[in-house]
């Protein structure tokens, strides 16, 4: 892949973790926009940002409606070691569960040398045209942009992984599988890098859309009511695992009433069946949107430091 000399981010700050107690949790200190201008396909009325906080600290999450400018948020590690994680939350592409599916990931990553991005990208059934392809979009967008920028990040543009959780595991793996796929008009030259991330954390994934082992919540916001059979396909992951698609990670919880355990198993066949190197953890306990909060006598809460390692043997 081509590189590009790092360009301008936005002003950088302290990371709002236990280094400033007193920030403000999000937006991150330092961050830059995916488009230059309006991004594809903006809508005629204006879309208004609507944050929630749910749940006392610890288990505090920051809910988001309302991306009308999708953002990478920077965390960068106190001594990076050039690795780094495309952190893209859940929400079924309604929300985004930006603190327990985000930014929460700097905590166990940064202290290894890892930097952390986190992706706000943009929710579909806001008014987007082309809103299948709305989220993909912002998810190679981005790739491209971290890796163009790579010398002011201090990362290894061939280092670049990316973390999904639910519907940014949907995301990540659409993102992994659909690299080639053109879905918009280049901008710049950032837009001539590879958008393939060098590894891939799917983390209680939605594998595919199609009825059935898909979440429903997930395809109805994504893809709008009654969807083709073809943009079905199109928009289902499993279905375009082939060989040159990155290692996988893999974790699940069995008792998961959310997205069944069910995406998790045939991501982990497909890959085999392509012959790419893939990793399964399935849990006893842990249900959905676990993310980092579950308490530490469970095994599941366990998987940041099992991801560790694994990234380390594939490149992270």
């Amino acid at each position: 892949m081509a590189l590009l000399a790092g360009a301008a981010t936005a002003a950088q700050g302290p990371t709002p973790f236990a280094s400033d107690p007193s920030a403000p949790p999000f937006p991150a200190k330092e961050r830059f926009p995916l488009w230059p201008g309006k991004p594809p396909g903006a809508p005629a009325k204006a879309i208004v940002p609507n944050w929630t906080m749910n749940n006392p600290p610890p288990n505090r999450e920051l809910w988001i409606r309302g991306v009308p400018m999708p953002e990478v948020h920077v965390f960068r590690a106190a001594k990076p070691d050039g690795s780094s994680l495309l952190v893209i939350p859940g929400g079924s592409y309604e929300f985004l569960s930006v603190q327990n599916e985000g930014m929460d990931a700097a905590r166990p990553f940064n202290p290894g040398g890892t930097t952390v991005f986190v992706l706000t990208y943009r929710l579909p059934a806001e008014g987007w045209a082309n809103r299948h392809l709305v989220p993909l979009q912002d998810a190679q967008r981005a790739m491209r942009l971290i890796r163009s920028r790579s010398a002011n990040l201090h990362i290894d543009p061939y280092r670049l992984g990316v973390l999904g959780f639910s519907a940014g595991g949907h995301l990540a793996a659409d993102v992994s599988t659909s690299f080639g796929e053109q879905t918009y008009a280049p901008v710049d030259a950032a837009d001539r890098l590879s958008s393939r991330p060098a590894y891939a954390g799917l983390i209680y994934p939605v594998a595919t859309l199609e009825i059935g082992m898909g979440h429903s919540d997930s395809r109805n916001n994504l893809l709008g009511p009654n969807p083709s059979a073809e943009l079905l396909s199109a928009r289902s992951p499993i279905r375009h695992v082939r060989r040159d698609a990155p290692p996988y990670f893999l974790v699940h919880a069995n008792d998961d009433t959310t997205v069944t355990v069910a995406n998790s198993i045939s991501w982990m066949m497909a890959s085999q069946a392509a012959g790419i190197p893939v990793e399964t953890h399935l849990f006893t306990e842990g249900g959905h949107g676990f993310g980092f909060h579950l308490p530490r006598d469970l095994p599941a809460s366990r998987w940041p430091d099992l991801f560790a390692l694994w990234m380390r043997k594939h490149g992270g």
